[in-house]
């Protein structure tokens, strides 16, 4: 028959009728050829292929779990990807569900169009598109109605996309535009919408899941029909082994692999952090965080739980910080107790600017020890008054008792105020605290040193619970400052702000639970069982309280209160802050470890006796800075019965209550130590206001000899059971006192409101 079949073909083409039919229809084809050669060439590509969609910003954790997916301008949710990026199974499992003959056609599949052709003749209607991946792509930019003449248009105008872009930029911007459903534009963010992991991190069974959603993305929706979205997956898994892409063991493998879903539709995890992260500048595409996802969930749950039982107490809010003290990283933001919460959830405690209490005191005794005072340094815990610019300063204890000779150990692991006045003032004062407290960080103290004065160090600033928490990392390590970093792989800047062995000593201070129990106890939230630094804060009227806890790996800061200023029921750092601290703390150490610090060198160990903080054979041990050593005690310390010597400030304090030393104490003689006015201090501005009662228009006079007899040419003098006082008036007026042997005078100004 074939040899039949040639004979003919032979007979024609000699006859030249052949001849002719295939020159004919040579010169139709190449007719067309060139018509539609021309025809794509006059055709004009539609406007906006080259427009790039507005990125979203993904938030991710330090391992990679996405913290939250945002959108710009309320558009569509979309992160791009390069081609390069994007897994060769995914790209294969694309192509066989939209276009498995990419990489051969010059934009038109003419195959598949010559079979759409077939099913509109014979159904009368379209069927099946045939369209190209390039044609999806004209599609997407200049919808139009499914005619013919809509696809003609598009498989000239795909054909002149094909001649102007190459294959990998047209299959990138299809990969980037495309809809897979759920507002995600783009392969890039539905991986991580539907299985929480980048595209190139998808198996052949996701990389198929994913790549059948675009043929009909609300059809398809795996949240609402999965089992649609898997009778899709196997099609093309089928697809890919028919085109060899796949052999039959990587086909049973990815037909029985399970598809697991993210659980959350859009994730919302840390939503105070990011909030936080997002506010501070703009952010494109993927942004890899510092924050420990399972840590900033233990800590929440943490803080939840002890403000259930505080509830009784007013308290309703808390914040906590977690730094990593080596990178400056903030592993955790907790900024209030629920975010959805009915009670300002969505108020950021980390950040609001909250009255500090006590929590600067660390660095005023880190300022007094580099200004010459040492560990042994004696202070006198008793009521004192302070002179400033503005009238007297009398700071008062938390507990409003007094301690009398204190060492600075014991002065800072109590939290004292009075001693902690009295070492910023041989410090250099509020403006020296001041500029060290900005140098780590802290930019809510907008006011000059002289509004603060001496009262900076006990609390009348604001600070806010993230830059203190970063401050207390430098003083973990040990004086160097670095910023806070929440994004990972960013580089930061450091700078010595504290001296190592001054910063070494408040470390070992702040960690020493013997030294705090007078006012603290034994035990307690600020106990462990590792070595910690740990300090607490409490403002006035119990409007916050803080706790901070470092260890050379991490840094704690929690702050309790509430968000409305409202006073708590008498809830001090120890009993609202400091168990969340504990808490957070004792979680680190068991999963991440903990150490302590290495002593620097320069640092000498000496006993010193505790109340005159000279050297003693049988006092307490203390450690020193090389070549500042006290000198040894002597007998003029001591009486003739070996009790202590105190000078003239701690008089009154011996005669009252507070004394806790007994006998074993005795006033210096007033001869020897010089007789003293303790109060009014020479040039004290007191303020009269009217509406208070007349008693409240007097002040008391005190001297170091309690026979002294107070006189004045302008003011009352009179003596009660309470002591003896000066009725005040208007003016400038010099007070006189006259006891062992000896006149002084000082003078007072008395103004009215």
């Amino acid at each position: 028959m074939f040899v039949r079949a040639l004979k003919i073909v032979r007979e024609w083409v000699g006859q030249g009728r052949w001849r002719r039919v295939v020159l004919a229809g040579l010169g139709l084809w190449a007719g067309g050829v060139a018509l539609l050669w021309v025809a794509v060439g006059l055709t004009a590509l539609p406007g906006g292929l080259e427009q790039e969609t507005e990125p979203s910003v993904i938030f991710l954790g330090r391992e990679g779990v996405p913290l939250r997916l945002t959108r710009r301008n309320g558009g569509r949710f979309h992160l791009p990807v390069l081609l390069k990026d994007c897994p060769d199974t995914f790209i294969q499992a694309t192509l066989a569900a939209e276009d498995k003959r990419f990489w051969s056609h010059g934009g038109v599949d003419w195959i598949g169009t010559v079979r759409a052709l077939k099913d509109w003749v014979v159904q009368g209607r379209v069927v099946s598109g045939a369209s190209t991946i390039t044609q999806q792509l004209i599609k997407q930019v200049d919808p139009r109605p499914r005619t013919l003449g809509t696809k003609a248009l598009e498989c000239l105008r795909a054909m002149k996309l094909e001649r102007a872009w190459g294959k990998s930029e047209i299959l990138e911007r299809y990969l980037n535009s495309i809809d897979y459903g759920n507002l995600c534009q783009g392969a890039g963010v539905a991986a991580w919408f539907y299985f929480g992991k980048p595209l190139a991190d998808l198996s052949i069974a996701e990389a198929a899941y994913l790549a059948g959603l675009p043929n009909a993305p609300s059809r398809l929706n795996p949240r609402r029909h999965p089992e649609r979205a898997k009778a899709r997956q196997e099609l093309i898994l089928w697809r890919m082994r028919r085109v060899g892409w796949l052999d039959n063991a990587s086909l049973k493998r990815a037909q029985e692999e399970p598809i697991i879903l993210s659980r959350e539709k859009r994730p919302f995890l840390a939503p105070h952090f990011t909030e936080f992260l997002n506010a501070r500048k703009e952010h494109e595409g993927i942004v890899r965080t510092t924050l420990d996802v399972r840590l900033n969930q233990i800590v929440g749950r943490v803080l939840d739980e002890r403000l259930r039982g505080l509830e009784g107490k007013n308290v309703t809010q808390g914040a906590v910080v977690v730094i990593e003290n080596a990178t400056g990283g903030v592993l955790a933001m907790v900024g209030s107790r629920d975010f959805f919460g009915k009670r300002a959830g969505q108020v950021n405690g980390a950040w609001a600017p909250r009255s500090a209490g006590s929590t600067f005191k660390p660095f005023t005794y880190l300022l007094g020890l580099e200004a010459g005072l040492s560990s042994a340094t004696v202070v006198a815990d008793v009521p004192t008054r302070f002179a400033t610019s503005t009238g007297v300063f009398e700071p008062h204890n938390y507990n409003r008792r007094y301690r009398g000779p204190v060492r600075l150990r014991e002065a800072l692991a109590n939290s004292l105020n009075v001693t902690a006045v009295k070492v910023l003032k041989k410090a250099g004062g509020a403006e020296v605290l001041r500029e060290r407290l900005e140098a780590c960080g802290l930019d809510t103290l907008k006011e000059k040193a002289g509004h603060y004065g001496l009262g900076l160090t006990i609390g009348n600033a604001d600070a806010r619970l993230l830059e203190l928490a970063n401050a207390y990392a430098c003083l973990a390590r040990l004086g160097i400052w670095k910023p806070y970093t929440l994004e990972r792989g960013v580089a930061v800047e450091r700078k010595r702000v504290f001296r190592e062995r001054e910063a070494w000593l408040v470390a070992d201070f702040l960690n020493d639970n013997g030294a705090r129990a007078m006012v603290f106890g034994i035990d307690g939230p600020l106990k462990f069982d590792f070595p910690v630094a740990c300090k607490t804060g409490t403002s006035s009227d119990f409007r916050d309280n803080w706790a901070f806890g470092y260890t050379p790996e991490f840094t704690v800061g929690v702050w309790v209160g509430n968000f409305d200023g409202t006073p708590m029921v008498d809830v001090s750092g120890v009993e609202g802050a400091a168990p969340v601290m504990h808490e957070v703390m004792d979680y680190l150490r068991k999963h991440f470890g903990a150490s302590w610090f290495e002593r620097p060198k320069g640092l000498v160990e000496a006993r010193v006796h505790p109340l005159t903080g000279k050297l003693s054979d049988l006092g307490v041990r203390e450690w020193f800075l090389e070549g500042s050593l006290p000198g040894r005690s002597e007998e003029v310390d001591f009486d003739a019965d070996g009790r202590v010597r105190l000078g003239t400030e701690y008089a009154e304090w011996m005669d009252g209550p507070d004394n806790w030393l007994g006998d074993g104490i005795v006033l210096s003689n007033s001869e020897e130590k010089g007789f003293q006015i303790m109060a009014p201090l020479p040039g004290t501005v007191f303020y009269l206001d009217p509406n208070l009662p007349e008693t409240s228009s007097r002040i008391r006079l005190r001297a170091s000899c309690s026979s002294g007899r107070w006189s004045s040419s302008t003011l009352d003098c009179v003596e009660t059971e309470g002591g003896i006082f000066a009725e005040l008036k208007p003016g400038r007026h010099w007070l006189r006192v006259e006891a062992c042997g000896q006149r002084l005078k000082t003078w007072i100004e008395v103004k009215a409101l």
